[in-house]
């Protein structure tokens, strides 16, 4: 783009030789083609993308494509254009020289910057008798000791948040106990996402709260002992549960918020800019100072979280039952632009996951983008060197029709569900990491028929994620205090009674699936019980693993699967089966 804009430049120029422009002018002649050329550029590559990729797909993705474009273009344009203008004033009569010179130099730094990147082979943690399988990340793939494809599908579990409380006589979550676990794994979901809270386990600079590790750890066994796999994430949203001070007036355009969860207040550093929302919780001048301020670590706040996950590690660290730990939560964006705020998350995870090993632990790392991947349905990802560690896994939460900015304002979506899928699996692949969906759900009209879409595609690019979320409790501040807690277990507030599951979305959760695929998964569709998979089998091992709901036995069929058999299981039945070679089976 530089080089075009070069010759681009000296076209323009010579025209006006003769009227003997001042440096200044032929200086700001080569920025201004820059700036020209990036417009050009983008529109050239949102072309091309909709040939080679984007297409029409009933959303408003195209737009954004060119919008995603024209910002990366012309923020290139405005940093660098200045080279243009230089070299126009060094070597004015020599512009196909020039061009092909900043050509090569581009074509240099873009190689790189974009080469692939090595990562170190990922480690199991020792895989113990009584235990689950540990898990470790397979270039795009999440396998188990035994080199087999692995769908980690569940909920999201928020019972240990340290949620804000907008009245004490309404809790704002409810206990987690063993019958929790107990009815998740009655539903054939083999993991959960626990969220954790950095104000519980740090309340005081420096101190860890011993107990609130005891509850994690009680949280997990529990799951484990149902077959349950854990992801601990460090939730947060709004950066902290700090509401709006009384007496706070907020400016135009803002409004009064409650608190939500997250960070201690020791460990937020907002400057006095006011706790006031704009369109949501995640926009707010104290949220985003707070997360400016974290990701340059002001008054080492930012080694304090990275120390946390030391803490964790050390306690989680030889646990093949925790499946891996999820860094942060939806990270705000600071207030930088949202490309340097990715290289600053991403210098934070390559820490974080430093802290793990360091300690002993080895599972996986899920990393997320910016909250904007969830308010928007695409976002920049943090760059791909940000860690030499292999066992990471890029877990975006893919919310497109669901709580996204566009339907908030009533628009046609800019990111369909299916495009949103295409997106987030772009990201990994461009990563070299596995896809997992950290958090998905659908509420309002058509909620089952996007649940659907959802469930339909998670199943077309052979992924698992995780439900948000298993309970709410009435004083939940995400839910606001009204009639119902709205999780997948809903809560009657009038008598604090939780309720069955929708029939039809837990219809679509509880939906059959391969947990556990010798060698690959090559195809998966499913719909209730009657589900039909294809993989090929190697020789490392060859048992099959697959839940199918429903209270009868199950009809199965199968070509290159021996040894099948079913036993009941929660509400369904798990099958298993010896797969070899290329294989089959459906089930209905």
């Amino acid at each position: 783009m530089l080089a075009a804009s070069t010759l681009l430049a000296g076209g323009l120029r010579r025209p006006l030789d003769a009227g003997s422009m001042p440096r200044s002018a032929i200086f700001l002649d080569g920025w201004f083609a820059a700036l020209v050329g990036a417009v050009i550029a983008a529109v050239i590559g949102a072309v091309v993308g909709l040939v080679t990729g984007d297409g029409f797909g009933g959303d408003l993705w195209p737009l954004m494509a060119l919008y995603v474009r024209l910002a990366d273009m012309l923020a290139f344009a405005v940093c660098f254009g200045w080279i243009v203008g230089l070299a126009l004033l060094l070597r004015p009569r020599r512009v196909w020289v020039v061009a092909a010179a900043i050509g090569a130099v581009a074509l240099v730094v873009v190689g790189t910057l974009s080469g692939p990147v090595v990562r170190d082979a990922a480690t199991a943690v020792p895989a113990k008798a009584d235990r689950l399988a540990p898990l470790t990340a397979d270039g795009i793939r999440i396998v188990d000791d035994a080199g087999r494809d692995v769908l980690l599908r569940g909920v999201n579990v928020n019972q240990l948040v340290d949620f804000y409380a907008k009245r004490a006589e309404v809790p704002s979550t409810t206990p987690l106990t063993a019958a929790d676990f107990n009815q998740i794994a009655s539903y054939g979901f083999n993991v959960v996402r626990l969220g954790i809270s950095w104000s519980a386990l740090e309340p005081t600079r420096g101190q860890y709260d011993e107990d609130y590790v005891r509850q994690i750890r009680t949280a997990v066994d529990q799951a484990a002992d149902v077959g349950l796999y854990t992801v601990i994430d460090m939730h947060q949203d709004g950066w902290s549960a700090a509401p709006t001070p009384e007496g706070e007036n907020c400016r135009p355009g803002t409004e009064p918020m409650w608190g939500y969860d997250g960070a201690p207040a020791w460990a937020t550093v907002d400057d006095g800019a006011p706790r006031c929302q704009f369109t949501g919780r995640d926009i707010s001048p104290a949220g985003d100072r707070a997360f400016e301020n974290f990701y340059h670590n002001t008054d080492g706040i930012q080694d304090h979280l990275v120390r946390a996950w030391g803490r964790i590690g050390e306690e989680f660290g030889n646990d093949p039952a925790v499946a891996g730990f999820d860094l942060l939560n939806e990270p705000g964006f600071g207030e930088s632009a949202p490309v340097t705020t990715t290289v600053l998350l991403g210098r934070f995870y390559g820490r974080a996951i430093d802290a793990l090993r360091d300690a002993g632990a080895r599972q996986l790392v899920f990393f997320e983008p910016s909250l904007l991947w969830s308010g928007m349905a695409f976002e920049a990802t943090v760059p791909a060197d940000f860690t030499r560690d292999g066992n990471i896994v890029f877990a975006p939460h893919l919310y497109a029709e669901s709580i996204t900015m566009d339907r908030s304002l009533g628009l046609p979506p800019f990111v369909g569900i299916e495009r949103g899928f295409e997106l987030a699996a772009r990201a990994a692949e461009r990563l070299g990491v596995p896809l997992w969906s950290g958090e998905y759900g659908y509420w309002g009209d058509d909620r089952i028929g996007r649940l659907a879409r959802y469930a339909a595609t998670e199943d077309e690019f052979r992924i698992g994620g995780v439900y948000w979320v298993w309970k709410q409790s009435c004083g939940d501040p995400q839910n606001g205090i009204g009639p119902i807690g709205d999780g997948l277990i809903p809560q009657d507030c009038a008598t604090g009674e939780f309720r069955a599951p929708d029939r039809e979305v837990i219809d679509i959760l509880s939906r059959a699936y391969p947990r556990r695929t010798p060698g690959r998964l090559e195809s998966l569709t499913s719909q209730g019980r009657t589900m039909s998979i294809t993989g090929s089998g190697d020789q490392q091992g060859c048992e099959l693993e697959v839940w199918v709901p429903g209270a009868g036995a199950p009809k199965i069929s199968s070509t290159g699967v021996t040894d099948v058999r079913v036993r009941a299981l929660g509400t369904g039945h798990l099958v298993t089966g010896c797969a070899t070679g290329g294989f089959e089976l459906a089930t209905s």
